[in-house]
């Protein structure tokens, strides 16, 4: 009986500490890196057509100023950030067309940042512009009329102030694409 009570323990022990195995936790799925979203090749003609918008930011010399008041010439409106580096790079392609279609082109580059000159103007004296002068939208007021969400955003419009087209990546200013583009402002 001893012999029994002991070999019934010594199982009941055995049993006791034996326990179903969990079910193994499911392996993580690999996560797929998102598939990068490229901006449309060609120009965005969504609003073409639209006028100038009529909101006041601050031209070259730091006054009040409109983009609507510059009408009689076609106008390249480039806004961009210090802090954004596709905007960066477009700047002396910029520069060097605002150079080469002076008289013909009006380009203008309007800073998005917030702080304003106080970021900007040591910034550019580190890539002085030749002939490019920078307004100032610190309140982003331009963003909102010209559908902007992404930096750099570039539009162009024709003498009579209507919007030709608009193109929110950077690009090479100098090159054979930009030309075919600023082409269709009719000049």
């Amino acid at each position: 009986m001893r012999r029994l009570a002991l070999a019934s323990l010594t199982l009941l022990a055995a049993l006791g500490g034996c326990h179903k195995q969990a079910a193994p936790a499911p392996q993580a799925q690999p996560v797929q890196p998102p598939v990068p979203v490229e901006p449309p090749a060609g120009p965005d003609l969504s609003d073409k057509g639209k006028a100038i918008p009529t909101v006041e930011i601050r031209n070259a010399d730091g006054q009040p100023a409109k983009l609507s008041d510059l009408k009689g010439t076609p106008l390249l409106v480039n806004l961009w950030a210090t802090w954004c580096v596709p905007c960066i790079k477009e700047l002396p392609t910029l520069d060097a067309l605002a150079a080469r279609e002076a008289g013909k082109l009006q380009v203008v580059v309007v800073n998005e940042d917030l702080e304003g000159a106080r970021v900007v103007t040591p910034f550019l004296q580190k890539r002085p512009l030749k002939t490019l002068k920078p307004w100032m939208d610190t309140n982003s007021a331009l963003m909102i009329p010209l559908k902007a969400s992404s930096l750099p955003t570039t539009v162009l419009y024709s003498a009579d102030g209507k919007q030709v087209w608009r193109i929110a990546r950077d690009m090479d200013w100098s090159g054979p694409e930009a030309a075919a583009l600023i082409a269709q402002a009719g000049g």
